[in-house]
């Protein structure tokens, strides 16, 4: 039986890359139908796996590089060169909270500065366009130390980040890869929503909302405008800032950018169903998240789609919002230890995948 089934899945955070994922959910579909097409389209949001997406996308080269990463040990990151050009960096890969040890996390000494060395090196590269994937990031510098990487490797010695952008840098084009919409500040911005999450105690949260807000006011008297409350400016502790209010950036949603490489809206001509998915599933998937985004796509054209997810809450609401299917892959009783080794991840994604292709495609 000659099936199409289209499998974009975001990375299981902390478990599976998207496209080991999207490996156990194809095998299963191919093991269960004779025929079955399982198209593959690697997904990033513009977090972690964000480079790997891009590959399978567009192609291009990987380029390695060590920078300093949060804490300022040398850290081997890299970013992809596009056949166009464009240089695609993960900021996660330099300054990302799985670099750092639990007890170690604390973002009022994490900085962002290599992923300034990062874009130094791809603008010494010859690149001047640059999409930045924002996410998983440890820090809350407001892009302070990015601002400082570009100045101590772009500027003449002893110059500052405007000496910086007379030269090359100020060539460039950048795009933002992220789904945060949050400004710098306030009760929605990056220290008051996402400094707990990088190690950050209640005492801290005052003192980065501060170093955040007094940063946002010199650069607006510098500049004589104020990007701090547009959505997104929030992203990755502030980092989102730094490249709008210095570097001219403007803000897509990651999953839309790599949806449109894909030429995904064509891929579901004939599809029989949409397999996606993300390591947790609950209301939040339903605000701007990567599946919802792809569910949207699809209901366009009349795709069912099948949301599978490591842990769900809120089944009712995500049924209610388009998805046809809600699956959650990790059996009851199984603690978040095991379920997110990567072995145990890819064989609770594939007998998922199994028992919902028996039930509604056999």
């Amino acid at each position: 039986m000659a099936v199409k089934i289209i499998v974009a899945l975001d990375s299981f955070k902390g478990s599976l890359l998207s496209f080991e994922a999207e490996r156990a959910v194809a095998d299963a579909v191919r093991g269960c139908v004779d025929g079955a097409w399982a198209v593959c389209m690697p997904m990033s949001d513009g977090g972690e796996g964000m480079a790997e997406a891009f590959v399978a996308a567009m192609g291009g080269d990987y380029v390695k590089a060590y920078v300093h990463g949060p804490l300022m040990r040398r850290v081997e990151a890299g970013y992809v060169v596009t056949p166009d050009g464009t240089a695609v960096i993960e900021t996660a890969k330099a300054c990302g909270l799985t670099l750092v040890d639990e007890p170690e996390r604390n973002p009022l000494r994490a900085t962002t500065y290599g992923v300034g060395e990062l874009v130094a090196a791809a603008v010494s590269r010859g690149c001047r366009k640059f999409l930045i994937g924002l996410g998983g990031s440890a820090t809350s510098d407001a892009g302070i130390g990015m601002l400082r990487a570009l100045t101590d490797r772009l500027a003449p010695r002893g110059g500052t980040i405007d000496d910086a952008l007379h030269g090359a840098l100020g060539q460039c084009r950048f795009t933002l890869a992220s789904d945060v919409d949050n400004p710098l500040c306030g009760p929605n911005g990056a220290a008051a929503v996402f400094a707990r999450q990088k190690g950050a105690t209640e005492e801290m949260i005052p003192v980065l909302e501060e170093r955040a807000a007094r940063f946002a006011r010199m650069s607006a008297l510098h500049f004589g405008y104020d990007r701090s409350v547009l959505p997104g400016a929030g992203a990755a502790g502030g980092l989102g800032y730094a490249f709008m209010q210095y570097l001219g950036a403007d803000v897509r949603p990651g999953a839309d950018i790599l949806l449109d490489a894909l030429r995904f809206d064509d891929a579901l001509d004939g599809a029989a169903c949409v397999i996606t998915g993300e390591g947790r599933a609950d209301r939040q998937t339903l605000m701007g998240k990567l599946p919802v985004r792809v569910m949207r796509r699809a209901a366009a054209k009349g795709v069912p789609v099948w949301l599978l997810a490591g842990r769900v809450d809120d089944a009712d609401e995500l049924l209610k919002a388009g998805f046809s299917v809600v699956e959650q892959i990790t059996p009851a009783g199984m603690d978040d230890a095991e379920a997110m080794r990567k072995s145990t991840a890819y064989d609770n994604l594939h007998k998922a995948t199994a028992r919902l292709v028996k039930k509604y495609l056999i």
